[in-house]
């Protein structure tokens, strides 16, 4: 049987279009999940713009945030049934003897390929998933809120991971897009005080900020990075997709402080480092996650202790994919959701 499909077919701008896809078959450790709501991610709309800095495997379903319901399992699964409500990670494909895998960090495996990129995604009906992946998602959790725990994942791993957030900690955040007011809203969870800093076409994404309890500023964050006592914020999350927010980093950063990029950017460097030795400054990358941030994540959406619903600009059906990424493109929403049909 065939499904409406949101597929990106070359790597030419625009290149995106609304397929018909048969609905795909399982291996002995997969599941066939239908998918319920599948959030819009930037990297989403980076194909769609052909900006983006990644291998894709054309032409391929798009869609790598998604729940739903398991519709069937294959033989070799343990542990799942047909029924449950489950969301899936990022990493269909990993090798099981990469020494980044065998330390339980397969989201570093080289050869690790990811939904919507590398195997297709799950802006469709039915999508294939390696039960090794899977999380129950519970039932007070709706699925358009349990689709966003991929980029809530991305956040957890900035922020608790790879950040050493202490409460009362003042902590800058660059870059208002989804992942950077997530990144604001788990750091106000950690208990620091935040401020989060765009431009003035962020204006609405930033109004959003707000109501996770961060302080805005467009423009310059100089001055409340040195308000307390005049040498800089403890840290700085960097989720901006620029070179430039980098240097910028560097400078609002007090000596021994940290900084946590998560933010893609292809830009080469054009800015001295030196400041990074001069204060003492840790410069930690961030990528992706694994297992147990799953779970943690999964418990926080659940208990309501980290609530998505500020963040969901609306619900498109997949045929109107099209509107939805442009929704997110412009700004007008910081995060787009789909729903099949």
């Amino acid at each position: 049987m065939k499904h409406a499909a949101v597929v990106n077919y070359a790597p030419e701008k625009g290149s995106v279009e609304i397929r018909e896809v048969e609905t795909p078959s399982i291996g002995a450790e997969d599941v066939l999940l239908e998918v319920a709501h599948v959030g819009v991610c930037g990297s989403d709309l980076h194909q769609w713009t052909a900006d983006h800095s990644w291998p894709v495997n054309y032409p391929v379903v798009l869609g790598h945030e998604f729940g739903g319901r398991i519709v069937e399992v294959g033989k070799d699964v343990e542990g799942w049934k047909e029924g449950d409500r489950v969301v899936s990670e990022t990493a269909a494909i990993i090798s099981k003897n990469n020494p980044m895998t065998r330390r339980g960090l397969y989201n570093l495996d080289s050869t690790r390929k990811g939904f919507g990129y590398g195997v297709n995604g799950a802006m469709t009906k039915y999508v294939r998933v390696p039960s090794r992946i899977l999380h129950h998602v519970p039932d007070q959790l709706p699925f358009e809120q349990a689709c966003l725990t991929e980029p809530c994942c991305v956040a957890y791993n900035a922020v608790v991971k790879n950040a050493r957030i202490e409460p009362g900690d003042r902590v800058i955040v660059l870059g208002p897009g989804t992942i950077g007011i997530l990144c604001a809203a788990m750091a106000r969870l950690c208990g620091a005080d935040v401020a989060i800093v765009g431009l003035p076409q962020d204006a609405h994404r930033l109004e959003i900020a707000k109501k996770y309890g961060c302080t805005v500023i467009i423009g310059d964050a100089k001055p409340w990075a040195l308000e307390r006592d005049g040498l800089g914020c403890d840290g700085v999350i960097d989720a901006a997709g620029a070179s430039i927010t980098l240097k910028i980093a560097l400078d609002l950063v007090r000596p021994a402080g940290w900084i946590s990029k998560v933010g893609w950017g292809p830009q080469p460097l054009g800015f001295n480092i030196d400041p990074l030795v001069q204060k003492n400054i840790t410069l930690q990358g961030s990528f992706s996650h694994n297992w147990p941030i799953w779970e943690r994540v999964i418990a926080l959406l659940g208990s309501g202790q980290f609530d998505v619903k500020p963040i969901i600009g609306g619900i498109w059906p997949i045929t109107e994919w099209h509107e939805a990424f442009e929704k997110m493109h412009k700004g007008e929403v910081v995060k787009s959701v789909l729903r099949p049909v």
